[in-house]
């Protein structure tokens, strides 16, 4: 059976339009008014309730300069700043996609952080509906959430980072673990289960907690969920049909294309390519490689036609992975603009 989940991605008020992509509509604009960043703390000024009272009321309305200028607190009006200009970005976009899709293709990208990760969401989001696979969930929360990874005895985890920080302050009790820990009083770890086929059909109902481990060793469930995850951002976004496969290492001799999903895995992949040496420190960060092949060569360029292309994976010194899925918006080797 279907499940509904991630209802802070805000997809239930998208709708799909004739391309398939996700139409924004007013009350997506209000789930991200109803987020902390920009919901008024009691000790808001009247500037900033008033603004944020009529844009829940007319989500599209403009804001006149003068408007935000009347936003009292320094940290709220640049909030209130970025807000406004990812609305702007998104409407005139006319879909999550478009809009994702149109920040990497600028010279520089102009939006926070916060609202890329929230758009990566929906699409992931959007990609995923219908079905009812843990594993794909699990996968797909890399796409929008910084990991933390441990390797131990060639097994490869992948832990959500807030939540490890969470847990690391207060035990996983809340507020109360927090409380306890202010006074030196010791709790015990809360431990965070590796998805498995038992406890999988619990996943739903604890999405929101990004609570589960994922095992990303080669040859796991974890490793080729996330390749279909990335099989279906790719055909989603760019429009070609692509198989991706985890491998253990690049055995071909005549290896020609690579992409790195994450900035450490671009610098390792490059000095391997280019016959550089690379520390075995270095070599240990890339936990994961996968094989990509065109389902139709002709959707490749002349250079890389009838070769494999190489993704690669890695987490950096502090072992924190940030994966970057736009760059197989750019770094895949197509034969035409898509």
């Amino acid at each position: 059976m279907a499940q509904d989940f991630w209802a802070s991605s805000g997809f239930r008020n998208l709708a799909r339009g004739p391309d398939g992509w996700l139409v924004p509509g007013d009350d997506y604009l209000r789930h991200f008014l109803a987020r902390a960043e920009l919901v008024p703390p009691p000790e808001a000024g009247p500037g900033e309730r008033h603004l944020h009272a009529r844009l829940l009321d007319k989500p599209r309305l403009a804001v006149p300069p003068g408007d935000l200028a009347a936003v009292e607190d320094a940290d709220a009006r640049e909030n209130w700043a970025e807000f406004l200009r990812f609305r702007e970005r998104l409407l005139a976009a006319g879909s999550v996609e478009a809009c994702y899709v149109e920040q990497f293709r600028r010279p520089q990208v102009d939006l926070a952080p916060p609202f890329l990760d929230a758009l990566a969401q929906a699409i992931v989001r959007g990609l995923l509906d219908g079905l009812a696979d843990p594993w794909l969930a699990r996968a797909g929360e890399l796409f929008f959430r910084p990991q933390r990874l441990s390797v131990q005895g060639g097994q490869v985890l992948a832990a959500d980072a807030s939540t490890i920080e969470a847990y690391a302050e207060t035990g996983g009790f809340g507020n109360l673990g927090r409380l306890i820990r202010q006074q030196n009083t010791p709790v015990a770890a809360v431990k965070m289960d590796v998805l498995n086929a038992e406890n999988a059909p619990f996943y739903f109902l604890r999405d929101e907690l990004f609570s589960f481990l994922l095992d990303l060793t080669p040859g796991r469930e974890g490793a080729r969920a996330l390749a279909t995850v990335l099989e279906r951002w790719v055909a989603h976004l760019l429009g070609v049909r692509v198989g991706i496969e985890p491998v253990e290492r690049v055995t071909d001799e005549r290896w020609r294309w690579h992409a790195g999903l994450d900035v450490e895995s671009t610098a390792i992949l490059n000095a391997l390519y280019l016959g550089e040496p690379v520390d075995e420190e270095a070599r240990a960060r890339l936990v994961a490689l996968f094989r990509l092949e065109f389902a139709d060569p002709a959707d490749a360029s002349a250079e890389a036609a009838g070769r494999p292309v190489y993704l690669g994976l890695a987490f950096r010194e502090d072992h924190t992975l940030r994966l970057k899925p736009q760059n197989l918006l750019s770094s895949l080797p197509l034969a035409r603009a898509s």
